[in-house]
């Protein structure tokens, strides 16, 4: 079927990736996200998809954004940590791209690519929850995409976990993504500096400054053996797993797939998250339990499904 191009825009990254058709990535392209400026995302865009299809003979690109993307596979309704609004973005690129190319949400690609290529391949319910700046959310059932009725559907990361708690950008508060992601882990560790400077000055020599501590330092951390940095990915764990608990009780899926690049911290974050979801689950004891499982593409997951999904769309 050819290669092809994906490309996942997060908060703070754009990875953009040629991939064939059995999933695996032949070469890449990195940049940083320019939030809050939409004319300089769409430059990054095009910067990373040209660069890649002058490289490669590709027949089409995925763009994975993280937002509400319309089931037109060309708008962006809204996006949390982005700045797009109503945003008409295939039409933007359209005569700037040289190849044939879809918008589809990046959770919704992470999902797909998973279910095709990874921990949830030929699953009946899959469910994806990407752990990033936020979280974002995919489910595949029956072999097809869930999009919702607008394809705004399956935004996990803003259920509301704790009425009237921390302000998330989507402007409500005690959302789900407030808990468990990138920025709750940065935000907890900056919290402890302040609190407590002897029990976070790992992180902080890490990171040269407590303001400066990021999600990926706090997961170094762990990863190294500080027990700050470990309590703090483990209370993140529980609340994933009650926000799989959550989702259970509504969707009943038969896996759970957790990626984005939160997840880097593996058991760390799984092993909490799977004692919470099975002490939340309703009906726990009488009911089949689903699988919490890694990303078996970790962060490449949502590249690879946006790549498969423009071949398959376009």
């Amino acid at each position: 079927m050819g290669l092809a191009i994906g490309v996942d825009i997060g908060g703070t990254k754009v990875a953009a990736g040629v991939v064939d058709d059995s999933g695996t990535i032949l070469d890449r392209e990195r940049r940083d996200t320019p939030g809050n400026d939409v004319r300089a995302n769409e430059d990054v865009i095009v910067d990373v998809v040209e660069t890649l299809a002058a490289r490669h003979d590709v027949t089409a690109a995925g763009i994975g954004a993280a937002g509400w993307i319309g089931n037109d596979h060309a708008t962006v309704l809204f996006s949390p940590h982005l700045a797009w609004r109503n945003e008409p973005l295939r039409a933007s690129l359209t005569g700037r791209i040289s190849v044939p190319l879809i918008i589809e949400n990046d959770a919704n690609a992470a999902a797909w690519a998973e279910y095709r290529f990874g921990a949830a391949r030929d699953e009946a319910v899959v469910v994806c929850v990407t752990l990033g700046t936020g979280i974002g959310g995919g489910l595949v059932a029956g072999g097809e995409v869930y999009r919702g009725a607008f394809g705004i559907g399956c935004e996990y990361g803003h259920m509301t976990m704790v009425p009237g708690g921390y302000l998330c950008p989507c402007g409500n508060r005690g959302c789900w993504e407030m808990y468990a992601s990138g920025r709750a882990l940065a935000r907890d560790a900056r919290e402890l500096a302040a609190q407590s400077p002897v029990a976070a000055q790992y992180m902080v020599d890490l990171a040269g400054s407590a303001a400066a501590i990021t999600g990926p330092i706090v997961t170094e951390a762990a990863a190294a053996g500080d027990e700050a940095a470990r309590s703090i990915c483990t209370d993140m764990g529980r609340w994933l797993g009650r926000g799989l608990a959550n989702l259970a009780a509504v969707i009943d899926p038969s896996v759970f797939v957790i990626g984005g690049g939160v997840s880097a911290a593996g058991e760390l974050l799984l092993g909490p998250a799977r004692d919470e979801f099975a002490h939340q689950l309703t009906g726990r004891g009488f009911r089949p339990e689903a699988r919490v499982a890694g990303a078996a593409l970790g962060p490449d997951a949502g590249l690879v499904g946006a790549a498969d999904l423009a071949r398959l769309l376009t």
